[in-house]
């Protein structure tokens, strides 16, 4: 049988390298990684594949209409899931024209050359074809105490970051209702695992803690997240493309909601445990930082309609999840180091507008 072709836009990011690494390990899909190599592109997260005949890298930035069509047009892809973009708040909040230029200007001409491809396809070909929007539960707001997030929940975004991610669903949506292109729009909780750069929350306190430095936490720490295993994640997306209703949106979350100072802790409790310190227990460092601008204060995921008509479930819990996340960082210390040779300091940022 013929390979499904699979394009990745962004498959040399976190979630994006284990998207790659999931559908290029099975042999019924020819996956393409279209990535700009910023800052947080890893392409050691994807020497699994590299060599492989189903996989392959252009190098490119979804904003350049020509080179993405000329993309199209020779790689022919069956599926697009669209992951590029800049995701960091804290960043965004320092420097959101970088986030319009990718997450909005990128994503409208990626979608521009996704439907002129679309449009030249056969019948079959044109109702097979599926664009996968791959987005965030940001774009919602903020949560008080109680509730989740549907696919119903009215956007409400409150950092430059959140809002590039609901004007890019927006024109995904708006693609599908005015053209006709078969766009289909995932909305994810908080991502962890292996790979993540370290400008995140689990592997910067995972990073500073080795390191010997302060564990800051913003605010008291009362910050509530849906953490979801980003391999959990994957295999959701992997759903959406099999089986998602074009014209649909689905909410992907882990049942992990978690207050961020409780997320640091049992940190400390396992680099306690796995890599004691002679200087005491890691959290001994936890300190209390001034709160981020506009700071949700809780998200959660009500993931029931991904369940039900997509057959999905999570299969990582979240102590489960977090153990083998550190573990991970503990054994790939090399991977890290790099980062940190390589000129990122794990320093705070969005603390101010930098025009």
């Amino acid at each position: 049988m013929a390979r499904t072709r699979v394009l990745v836009t962004g498959g040399a990011g976190f979630i994006g390298s284990a998207l790659c690494r999931r559908l290029a390990a099975d042999a019924r899909y020819e996956v393409l990684n279209l990535d700009k190599l910023t800052y947080a592109a890893d392409l050691a997260s994807l020497r699994a594949v590299e060599g492989q005949a189903n996989y392959g890298l252009a190098i490119a930035d979804i904003a350049d209409l020509a080179t993405v069509q000329g993309i199209f047009a020779q790689f022919r892809p069956d599926w697009v899931f669209h992951l590029a973009a800049e995701t960091h708040v804290d960043r965004s909040i320092d420097g959101p024209e970088a986030f319009l230029q990718t997450n909005v200007i990128g994503t409208e001409r990626l979608l521009m050359a996704a439907l002129g491809y679309w449009r030249a396809l056969d019948a079959a070909a044109r109702a097979g074809f599926r664009f996968v929007h791959v987005s965030t539960d940001e774009v919602y707001g903020a949560l008080g105490a109680t509730g989740a997030f549907t696919e119903e929940s009215a956007y409400r975004p409150n950092s430059p970051y959140a809002a590039s991610k609901a004007a890019s669903d927006h024109l995904a949506r708006a693609w599908h209702v005015t053209y006709g292109l078969p766009v289909v729009i995932s909305n994810c909780s908080n991502n962890y695992g292996p790979f993540q750069f370290p400008e995140k929350l689990i592997p910067h306190i995972v990073i500073r803690a080795l390191n010997g430095e302060t564990l800051p936490v913003y605010g008291q720490g009362a910050n509530i997240r849906d953490w979801l295993f980003v391999g959990d994640h994957v295999t959701a997306l992997c759903a959406v493309a099999e089986r998602g209703r074009p014209g649909e949106k689905y909410n992907i979350g882990g049942h992990g909601e978690r207050r961020n100072i409780d997320v640091v802790r049992t940190i400390c409790a396992q680099l306690d445990r796995l890599r004691p310190s002679n200087a005491g227990s890691y959290a001994d460092r936890i300190e209390f930082v001034s709160d981020r601008p506009g700071h949700d204060f809780r998200y959660a995921i009500d993931p029931g309609k991904a369940e039900r008509e997509l057959g999905w479930r999570q299969t990582t819990e979240f102590d489960a999840g977090l153990a083998a996340t550190v573990a991970w960082y503990l054994e790939n210390e090399p991977w890290w180091r790099a980062k940190l040779a390589g000129g990122y300091r794990a320093e705070r940022l969005g603390t101010q507008l930098n025009p």
